[in-house]
């Protein structure tokens, strides 16, 4: 056996041995996942002598690419130059910024964030004169457009389904919310892999070539794929067929961004000749956490059969505590870190907090403040989206790209130079009556006579300004932090934070100036990048990736956040009916089951000791309520349970049973229709044709589905009246 194999285990070893064909490699929480795909990738390089740049492997995160890059590079004992290792938005942004113009883009193209995103739905709202009406929520629309392009359904293409007045409205405005990104030269996080797919059906040649370059696919988190990136891994691998792909069902828990756990449940029915291996040895948790995770999951209907196992003890039990409103679990949680911290020796940071919801942080904080446990919260105002820093990154993005409105009209009063709102649309108005970008019109403001002479100079000095940096940021003797500490220098935003003399200025100017550290450290670090490259990798940044792993705090997080990462103590607090199941997932049972895959995602985060808490009142819009404990504590044999109910006055184990909710036993035609209709399989109707079923809700008349038809839109059908037949 080769040195490089010798610490895989015999799964492990096949998966990683088996480099032709499609291969399906199920791998449970904690058993090894990342470890098999960067041996490999290493095995395929160092055994099969693969060059590198054929091989593209695919992950979600920038934190989970640079560990799978360092990994490799550290069992081939050298860096690795040519491989295609990222993020899926990073990689396909990659190929575009090198072949857009063939889709009537610049090179220069940026990404708008999800603020970006919103800030362009308002402005489009208010060319329709909508942000009085119901309909134009800016929100819902984002989230909608953001559905529907994750589905490839594009604006003329849900143009097709409209049947309603509404549907016309929210028509015209994805319509012209698109029309002004590419108008702006700018992406949405969805057009990085919708242009994608465009451009590889627009040049079959360009296809073909990347298709013959890649020769290996591996992808990380299958799991987790959308039907976009399903479609971009299928159109890349046709050629060699050589798809690896890495995740487990049970894990899937984004459907609310687009994942569609189909992709890796149909795995086997997409390439009938894969190749399957089961990951389920575990080498994170002990005994008694894997049973707790187990006991959940097994409840659900649509999942591929396994169940992890440990050589590791049973370890101690898992822990329930009970409290009598949030301020009193938060305590609770605070005096067992306090215990454990001193019985155990751990450090805070070997601690993580996890709920359902950031609104449930506010207690918890308050108390570990209170006792000076050191903290920190994961995925709260992102270093990125603080107000200073985008404003000095909206100036950055139109030196890039002046087209760019978004950045534009961020920027044309921050430092404030008398060009308010009313200024701004006589702007707009003009350079939509004379067919000029928005930038364009600030050099031929002298001729708009509404605007008063005062405001004019302060227009056209602030477009002087911008194309001075443009032509500086050319100029390539001069460095990149260089020419940002000039802007900011020129603009006097820390003079005037100075002036306000307050500890929140400080705080911004402090933060302005670890921007600049960040920018040199990322120029220094790839010299051969540009303001760009550096733009587009923070556009790209999720919470995780902001995640310091190495500061000695106790971590505050949402279950989401908490995939991919462990803790020897984990919390898991808030487990009442409507909270954890959240009250707006219980309607569907696809809902319900992801809802299970969120708690063992969070059970499973844990190496050493597991502590489930509720609390039997907590505040709901400014209102107590009287809380049910989850379902979920009932689906868990209490044999495995350590119940801790200090402190709650007259509740014994028995009448704390008494309120939790029984469970429901399903029907065998039930059980049926789970598994057969359910959101995202393509029906037939005998009446209206070919459609994709959306939701499945429950009515008095028993399963009522919502099914999109191609040729008559939207439809509401009773399915045991509907004769719907599953193609």
């Amino acid at each position: 056996m080769s040195l490089l194999l010798r610490n895989l285990n015999s799964v492990q070893r096949q998966a990683v041995e088996k480099i032709d064909g499609p291969n399906l490699i199920l791998a449970g929480a904690g058993s090894g996942k990342t470890r098999v795909l960067t041996h490999k990738i290493a095995y395929l390089i160092q055994r099969k002598k693969v060059k590198p740049d054929n091989i593209l492997a695919m992950t979600f995160t920038n934190k989970a690419a640079n560990e799978m890059k360092d990994r490799v590079e550290a069992l081939l004992k050298g860096k690795v130059k040519g491989l295609w290792i990222g993020t899926f938005h990073s990689l396909f942004a990659r190929i575009l910024r090198r072949n857009c113009e063939k889709l009537g883009y610049r090179s220069s193209f940026v990404i708008y964030d999800e603020s970006d995103q919103l800030a362009m739905v308002k402005s489009v709202l208010s060319e329709f004169n909508l942000f009085s009406s119901q309909l134009a929520e800016p929100r819902t629309i984002r989230s909608k457009i953001k559905y529907l392009k994750n589905l490839n359904i594009p604006p003329e293409k849900f143009k097709l389904y409209s049947h309603s007045l509404s549907d016309d409205i929210f028509h015209q405005i994805f319509h012209t919310y698109q029309t002004r990104l590419q108008q702006n030269n700018a992406m949405d996080f969805e057009d990085l892999l919708l242009r994608s797919i465009d451009l590889f059906k627009l040049c079959p040649s360009l296809l073909d070539y990347f298709q013959n370059k890649f020769h290996y696919i591996l992808v990380d988190e299958y799991q987790d794929t959308n039907r976009l990136q399903y479609e971009l891994i299928k159109l890349l691998g046709q050629k060699h067929r050589n798809i690896s792909v890495v995740g487990d069902d049970d894990q899937s828990i984004y459907r609310w961004r687009g994942a569609d756990v189909r992709n890796i449940l149909d795995f086997e029915k997409d390439y009938s000749d894969c190749a399957v291996f089961r990951l389920e040895q575990n080498y994170r948790s002990t005994g008694n956490i894997l049973t707790v995770a187990h006991c959940i999951i097994s409840h659900n209907i649509n999942r591929m059969d396994k169940e992890l196992w440990t050589k590791k003890d049973n370890g101690e039990q898992v822990t329930f505590m009970l409290s009598n409103d949030a301020h009193e679990e938060a305590l609770k949680i605070a005096h067992k870190i306090e215990q454990e911290f001193h019985k155990q020796q751990y450090n805070f940071s070997d601690f993580a907090i996890l709920y359902r919801t950031n609104a449930q942080s506010r207690a918890i904080e308050e108390v570990l403040k209170n006792r000076a446990i050191n903290y920190t919260v994961v995925g709260g105002i992102r270093f990125y989206e603080r107000k200073e820093i985008k404003d000095i990154l909206a100036y950055l993005r139109l030196l890039i790209n002046p087209n760019d409105t978004v950045s534009l009209k961020r920027v044309i009063n921050y430092p404030a130079r008398g060009i308010g709102d009313a200024t701004v649309k006589k702007l707009e108005e003009f350079n939509r009556k004379n067919n000029l970008t928005l930038f364009n019109t600030l050099g031929h403001a002298d001729e708009i006579d509404s605007i008063a002479s005062k405001t004019k100079n302060n227009i056209i000095n602030f477009y002087n300004l911008i194309n001075k940096y443009i032509k500086l940021k050319k100029d390539r003797t001069i460095a990149v932090t260089e020419l940002v500490a000039t802007l900011i220098g020129e603009l006097e935003i820390i003079p005037i934070l100075k002036q306000e003399g307050t500890f929140e200025a400080q705080n911004r100017i402090d933060n302005i100036r670890e921007l600049l550290n960040g920018i040199n450290e990322f120029i220094e670090e790839n010299p051969h990048l540009s303001l760009e490259h550096y733009l587009e990798n923070i556009a790209l940044i999720t919470d995780v990736d902001n995640w310091d792993s190495k500061a000695n705090a106790v971590s505050l997080l949402t279950l989401h956040s908490a995939k991919g990462l462990e803790f020897p103590v984990v919390f898991i607090s808030g487990l009442e009916e409507g909270l954890f199941p959240l009250t707006r997932q219980m309607e569907q049972d696809e809902d319900l089951e992801e809802e299970r895959r969120l708690f063992y995602v969070g059970a499973t985060r844990a190496k050493e000791k597991l502590y489930l808490s509720a609390a039997l009142n907590r505040r709901k819009w400014g209102e107590n309520t009287n809380g049910t404990i989850s379902r979920f504590l009932n689906e868990i044999d209490q044999v495995l349970l350590d119940i801790d109910e200090t402190n709650v006055p007259g509740l014994s184990f028995g009448e704390f049973q008494t309120r939790r909710p029984k469970k429901r036993i399903r029907s065998v035609e039930e059980e049926k229709v789970k598994k057969e209709f359910k959101p995202g399989i393509l029906v037939r109707h005998p009446r209206f044709g070919k459609g994709v079923i959306r939701t499945v809700e429950n009515s008095a008349e028993g399963k009522k589905l919502i099914i999109l038809f191609e040729e008559v839109g939207e439809k509401r059908l009773v399915l045991k009246y509907a004769k719907l037949e599953i193609v």
